[in-house]
C-alpha cells in the first residue's frame, strides 16, 4: 500500500500539464529568472535574480552548466530577464523592484556572449522613469527595432515603457498602460519571435500570445491566453522557433527548477 502511495505521489509530481519537460536544471540554479537563445550559440542562457551572483550561465538541453561567466563590472540588484540581438549580444535586465523604491534601473550589454570564456565586462544602459511616475517592479522585456520594451509586474494596472538600445543614461518613454484579462496577470518574462510577428508574455500558469500588431502598438492586435494546466513560479521564456517556446521555473522544494517547451496554439 505504501509503495502504491509513493508511486501516486511521484506520478502527480511529474504532471506538467501541457508543458513538455526537457530537463531538470543544475542544482546551482535554484532561482533561474530568465532563459534566452543567442544567435550563433548552441547553449541556452540564464541568470538568477536578487541575492544571487552577478553571473550568466550557459546551459545545455540536459540542464547542465557549460559556461559560468562573471560579469565583473556589474551588480545583481535584481536581475529579472534576458534578451538578445541579431549580432549575438546578450542583455541583462536589472530592473526588478519588489519594494518599489528604485529610482534608477540598468540594462547590461554583454558583447558576443558565445566567445566569452569565464569573465566579461558589460556595457551599461541606465534609465529612470518619466517625470510623475512612481517606482515600479519590472520583470520582463524584449528588444524590437532597437528599443527595449519593458513591462511592469502588478496585480492590476501595468505599464509598458521603452528605452533605446544605446549605451548611456536615458529617461524611459511611456507607451501605454494595460490590464490583461484574468485573475492573475503578473508578467514575469517576455519574448518576441525571430520573425517579429509573435510576442509572448509569461505568467505562472499561462502565457499571452500577441499577434497581428503593428509597430509599438502591441496590444492593439490579437491577444490570446494559453493555459499550461500546470502552476509553478515560472520566470523565464524565449522562442525555440516561431511556434515553440522554452520556459524555466524556480525550484521550490521538490517542485520546479526545470526547463520545458510549450507549443503555441
Amino acid at each position: 500500500m505504501k509503495y502504491l502511495l509513493f508511486l501516486s505521489v511521484v506520478f502527480l509530481s511529474c504532471d506538467t500539464g501541457k508543458l513538455n519537460l526537457v530537463a531538470s536544471l543544475n542544482n546551482q540554479l535554484d532561482e533561474s529568472s530568465a532563459i534566452e537563445i543567442v544567435e550563433g550559440s548552441s547553449l541556452l542562457w540564464t541568470i538568477e535574480d536578487s541575492g544571487n551572483k552577478n553571473n550568466i550561465y550557459g546551459i545545455d538541453l540536459k540542464g547542465r552548466i557549460v559556461k559560468d561567466i562573471d560579469v565583473s563590472n556589474s551588480k545583481n540588484i535584481d536581475w529579472e530577464d534576458l534578451t538578445s540581438d541579431q549580432f549575438g549580444n546578450l542583455y541583462i535586465g536589472d530592473f526588478g523592484d519588489n519594494n518599489k523604491k528604485r529610482k534608477n534601473y540598468t540594462i547590461y550589454k554583454v558583447n558576443n556572449i558565445k566567445d566569452v570564456k569565464n569573465k566579461a565586462k558589460a556595457q551599461v544602459i541606465n534609465f529612470k522613469l518619466p517625470k510623475g511616475f512612481k517606482s515600479k517592479d519590472f520583470e520582463a522585456f524584449f528588444l524590437m527595432d532597437e528599443r527595449f520594451f519593458i513591462f511592469s509586474k502588478a496585480d492590476k494596472k501595468n505599464i509598458l515603457i521603452t528605452v533605446p538600445n544605446v549605451i548611456g543614461n536615458h529617461t524611459a518613454e511611456f507607451l501605454t498602460d494595460f490590464n490583461l484579462k484574468g485573475k492573475d496577470h503578473k508578467i514575469t518574462s517576455a519574448a518576441i519571435s525571430a520573425n517579429g510577428r509573435t510576442i509572448v508574455l509569461l505568467n505562472h500558469d499561462k502565457l499571452w500570445k500577441l499577434t497581428n500588431f503593428k509597430g509599438s502598438a502591441i496590444f492593439d492586435g490579437t491577444i490570446e491566453a494559453q493555459v499550461f494546466k500546470h502552476r509553478s513560479q515560472k520566470e523565464g521564456i524565449c522562442f525555440k522557433n516561431d511556434v515553440t517556446v522554452f520556459i524555466t521555473d524556480e525550484r521550490n522544494g521538490p517542485e520546479g527548477g526545470n526547463l520545458y517547451t510549450f507549443h503555441l496554439d
